[in-house]
C-alpha cells in the first residue's frame, strides 16, 4: 500500500506537516534565512564583478560575457542529476546542503584566485553548487506547502533570498567606500556569510519532504523514480517556452555596464544598483506571489517578461538621465519578482508528486543553459554592434517572443 509521510508525527520523519489555510511553514521560512545568508555572501561577489573584470582586470565585453555565461549556466550541468537524487533517496536536505557547502568553498577558492582562468574555475564551482542546491531546495518548499498558497511560499522565500541579495551589494558598497581596492575585504566577508548559511542548512531542515513512499512488511522502501516519468506534456511546454525567452535574458550586468556607458552615474556607484533592483524585487516579491496563484502562474511568469524588455529599451536609450537609470533598475526586479519563484511554482504543479525535484530542475536547466548562451552571445554582439543597436535588438525580439510563449503556455496550464 502507499501512505504520505505527512500523515505520520514529524517526529518519525524529520519532515513537517503541509500548511494549509495560507499559512508559511516553518521549513519555508528556515530555508529563506539559509537563502539570505547565502545571498549576502554570493551577491556582494556579485555586484563587484562586472566592474572589477572590466574595469581593474581590464577584461573586454566579450570574456566578461564569457565569465558570465559561466554565472548564468554552468549550473545547469548538475539540476537534473541533482533533483533526481533528491527524488530518489526523498531526502532532498543533504543533496541541497552539498551544494551550499560547494559554494563556500568556492568563496574561498576566490579569495586566492588571480586571473581568468582562477576566477572561471572559482566560479564554476559556486554556479554547481548552486545548481546541486535549488531543485531541492525548491521541492522542499513546494511539499511543505498548501498547493492552493504555493505562489505565496515561493514568494516569502524569494523575499527572504532578496533581503540577502540586497544586503550583499550594499555590504560591498560599504566595504569598498571605506577602504580603498577592498575588494578582497569583501570576499572574506563573503566567505563569513556562506559558512553560516551552510550551518543553518545542517542544523535546522529537515532531512526529508515527507513525500509518497512505498512501504513493504512494514517498511518504507526507496521509490524508484525515473526522470523521464518528470518529462509530462506540460513540463515540456514550460521547457521550451521558458528556454526561448531565457535567450533574450541578458544578465544584470550588462544592462548597468551599458548605463554606466550612458554616463548615468559614476563608476563607484555600481555595487548600488544591484540594490535598487533587489529592493523592488523584496517589495514585490510576495505580491507576485499571491498574484500568480489569483490570476494565474503561467500569465505572470509570461507577461512579466515585459519589465525585461522595457529595462533593455532604458538602458538603450538613456542619455546619461537619472531617470532613466532608476527606471531600469527597477524594472529588473519586477521581473525577477514576477518570474523567479514562479518559474519552480508552476514546473512544481505539472509533474507527479514523486518526481517534483527532478520536473523543477529541468525547467531550471533550460533557463540555465539558455542563459550561458544569451550572456555569451550578448557579450559578441555588444562587440559588433555596440551596446544600444544589441539591447534595442534584444528587446525586439524579446516583446515578439512574449505572446507566443504565453499561447504555448495556456495549453500546458489547463
Amino acid at each position: 500500500m502507499y501512505l504520505s509521510l505527512s500523515d505520520r508525527p514529524a517526529t518519525s520523519t524529520g519532515a513537517e506537516p503541509r500548511r494549509s489555510g495560507g499559512r508559511v511553514s516553518r521549513t519555508v521560512v528556515t530555508l529563506g534565512i539559509v537563502s539570505l545568508l547565502t545571498d549576502i555572501s554570493s551577491e556582494s561577489v556579485a555586484a563587484i564583478l562586472p566592474l572589477y573584470l572590466t574595469a581593474v582586470v581590464g577584461l573586454s565585453p566579450v570574456a566578461y560575457g564569457l565569465i558570465d555565461g559561466l554565472y548564468q549556466g554552468v549550473s545547469s550541468l548538475v539540476r537534473i542529476a541533482a533533483g533526481w537524487a533528491a527524488d530518489r533517496t526523498d531526502r532532498p536536505q543533504p543533496v541541497a546542503l552539498a551544494g551550499y557547502a560547494m559554494s563556500a568553498v568556492a568563496r574561498l577558492g576566490l579569495i586566492f584566485a588571480g586571473g581568468f582562468g582562477t576566477i572561471s574555475a572559482a566560479i564554476s564551482l559556486d554556479r554547481v553548487g548552486k545548481g546541486v542546491r535549488t531543485a531541492p531546495r525548491d521541492a522542499m518548499i513546494a511539499a511543505s506547502s498548501d498547493p492552493a498558497h504555493l505562489g505565496r511560499s515561493f514568494g516569502v522565500h524569494r523575499a527572504l533570498d532578496t533581503i540577502g541579495a540586497t544586503l550583499g551589494p550594499l555590504l560591498a558598497f560599504v566595504i569598498l567606500w571605506r577602504i580603498a581596492d577592498g575588494y578582497d575585504t569583501v570576499l572574506v566577508v563573503s566567505l563569513g556569510f556562506a559558512v553560516l548559511g551552510v550551518a543553518t542548512m545542517a542544523f535546522f531542515v529537515p532531512f526529508r519532504t515527507g513525500a509518497v513512499r512505498r512501504v513493504v512488511s512494514g517498511r518504507a522502501a526507496r521509490p524508484k523514480v525515473p526522470w523521464r516519468a518528470a518529462l509530462t506534456p506540460g513540463l515540456l511546454r514550460l521547457t521550451g517556452v521558458s528556454g526561448v525567452l531565457a535567450l533574450l535574458t541578458v544578465g544584470d550586468g550588462f544592462v548597468y555596464l551599458a548605463l554606466l556607458e550612458t554616463g548615468g552615474f559614476a563608476a563607484q556607484w555600481f555595487p548600488v544598483l544591484y540594490v535598487g533592483t533587489n529592493l523592488a524585487y523584496l517589495a514585490l516579491a510576495v505580491p507576485m506571489g499571491r498574484l500568480a496563484d489569483r490570476v494565474g502562474r503561467v500569465r505572470v511568469l509570461v507577461l512579466g517578461h515585459l519589465p525585461l524588455a522595457a529595462a533593455y529599451l532604458c538602458a538603450a536609450t538613456g542619455s546619461g538621465a537619472l531617470w532613466t537609470t532608476c527606471a531600469a533598475v527597477l524594472l529588473l526586479g519586477v521581473f525577477y519578482a514576477a518570474t523567479d519563484g514562479t518559474l519552480a511554482a508552476v514546473a512544481g504543479q505539472l509533474v507527479p508528486e514523486t518526481v517534483r525535484a527532478s520536473g523543477i530542475a529541468t525547467a531550471q536547466t533550460a533557463v540555465a543553459l539558455a542563459r550561458l548562451v544569451a550572456a555569451t552571445g550578448f557579450g559578441l554582439l555588444w562587440y559588433a554592434v555596440g551596446p544600444r543597436v544589441a539591447m534595442l535588438a534584444v528587446c525586439a525580439v524579446l516583446v515578439t517572443a512574449i505572446p507566443a510563449g504565453l499561447a504555448v503556455l495556456r495549453r500546458a496550464a489547463r
